[in-house]
């Protein structure tokens, strides 16, 4: 079980991600990026289902659901050789999700949770913070659904903070600091309009 360690207020939380900045941990302590250049994946028909994941969508042997179990999917995602995921980010999360700012995608079978994902909604916008699977195309297959929702939802940015190949098949891309900022904006254009966040 993660240490229990004190949690990050939501208002210092949320004001990070409105400027683009995500926390952390290592080793003990807490940090905080704004990675030069930022991994987002389209929400619009550049959005890419791999052929194979597409014949695994229509035969998955998997229930989805979301926000059904989101501390244990986080702890999913924590369940591995190196963790940035300590007990202050699970407890901190977990608050963050039962405001309404934080969500999961689930992937059931009849053996129990097989895989997910988590992250953090806020106007427009959604930062993806981490995924697990335990069995095949799990974790694919929530973010496949998790887009479905977003695009419902309105949702305009889709942020994965850093690029990885897992992502790349599905569209995903970088883009530098300063054209992240501009989207990031515009994403959250409905806050700064009805003043629930501040311009710097």
């Amino acid at each position: 079980m993660l240490e229990s360690m004190e949690k990050i207020a939501p208002h210092i939380l949320l004001g990070a991600y409105a400027e683009g900045v995500f926390p952390m941990a290592e080793e003990g302590e807490l940090l905080w990026f704004s990675p030069v250049n930022r991994g987002v994946i389209p929400l619009d028909d550049q959005f890419k289902i791999p052929r194979g994941l597409k014949k695994s969508i229509r035969k998955t042997p998997f229930r989805i659901t979301m926000d059904e179990a989101f501390k244990e999917v986080m702890l999913g995602c924590a369940d591995r050789e190196s963790t940035w995921i300590d007990g202050t980010i699970l407890e901190s999360y977990h608050e963050l999700h039962e405001l309404g700012f934080a969500h999961s995608v689930e992937c059931w079978d009849d053996d129990g949770l097989q895989g997910g994902l988590y992250g953090v909604k806020l106007g427009n916008a959604f930062f993806g913070e981490s995924m697990f699977s335990r069995k095949t195309d799990a974790s694919k297959i929530a973010l496949v659904h998790l887009v479905d929702w977003l695009r419902e939802e309105g949702v305009v940015l889709l942020d994965t903070q850093w690029m990885t190949a897992h992502l790349r098949q599905f569209g995903g891309h970088e883009v530098p600091r300063d054209l992240y900022e501009e989207m990031l904006a515009d994403a959250l254009e409905e806050l700064y309009a009805e003043g629930d966040i501040e311009r710097v």
